[in-house]
């Protein structure tokens, strides 16, 4: 079981922020064989995942790869690293983040392998690529937890069956290894929880608060929309009005190219 330690607390304080009933409950569960997050878009699943890595990881009493971190895209891998990067510079926690995808170079990768960082971003493909390398016992004798995001878009599929495949093999190469996922709101949460469980042992679900019944309304624009291409360009003053009139925007899109 792990608390918040005190310079954390000062540091979510002085954000303004207080942590969230599930975050806490991630924290006491760390010891958990495996733990499923269910938590709405925004409610901070991704740093409830986080918290007990880097609350042990604060010691600085670890040497080697500590985490690992799998997204299904290698944007999302990305963006974690940029955003874990806030809170350990903040705190100065003695802790190196790196992602490894198809876009790191060789050189990088070559380097992660005969010094992994304490937390490492990857993707299921890249996992399975470092898995199959005959110095992985080495690379991974020290792993304590993975992180799995987004497990409802890899459940029931290949690359979930490729996936688990690969920690089932991290397992062996790490007995004491912690399995954590994350996954918003999903219809059979039972089922991914048997699919992330380190049999015999359950894996325990975690339920945020889904927050208030949505208000859903569409966005109506004075300008019309083009009879063909052109994508969502025509909204764009309507769509920063209402991100200037809230607190909080998520924007969602279909293409890279929007």
């Amino acid at each position: 079981m792990l608390s918040l330690p005190p310079h954390f607390e000062n540091w979510f304080t002085k954000r303004g922020w207080s942590l969230h009933p599930h975050q806490r409950q991630m924290l006491e569960r760390a010891d958990a064989p495996a733990l499923l997050l269910i938590a709405p878009t925004g409610g901070g699943k991704t740093l409830a995942g986080f918290l007990p890595s880097l609350v042990e990881l604060a010691s600085g009493n670890h040497d080697g790869l500590h985490t690992l971190y799998v997204s299904p895209l290698k944007a999302l891998a990305a963006d974690i690293r940029r955003n874990l990067g806030v809170p350990i510079a903040e705190l100065e926690l003695p802790i190196r983040v790196e992602d490894r995808t198809a876009d790191t170079s060789y050189t990088r990768k070559r380097r992660q392998r005969a010094d992994p960082p304490h937390i490492l971003l990857t993707t299921p493909e890249s996992l399975a690529l470092l898995i199959s390398y005959e110095d992985a016992p080495r690379i991974f004798a020290g792993l304590k937890r993975v992180v799995i995001d987004e497990v409802h878009a890899l459940s029931e599929s290949k690359r979930g069956d490729q996936l688990m495949l690969a920690v089932s093999r991290l397992q062996t190469l790490a007995p004491g290894l912690r399995r954590v996922g994350l996954s918003a709101t999903v219809e059979d949460p039972d089922a991914i929880a048997r699919e992330l469980a380190c049999h015999p042992d359950p894996c325990t679900i975690i339920h945020a608060d889904p927050g208030p019944d949505p208000d859903i309304a569409m966005l109506t624009t004075a300008t019309p929309p083009p009879w063909s291409g052109g994508g969502g360009k025509y909204a764009i003053a309507e769509v920063l009005e209402q991100v200037a009139a809230h607190r909080t925007t998520l924007i969602f899109h279909n293409t890279r190219a929007q």
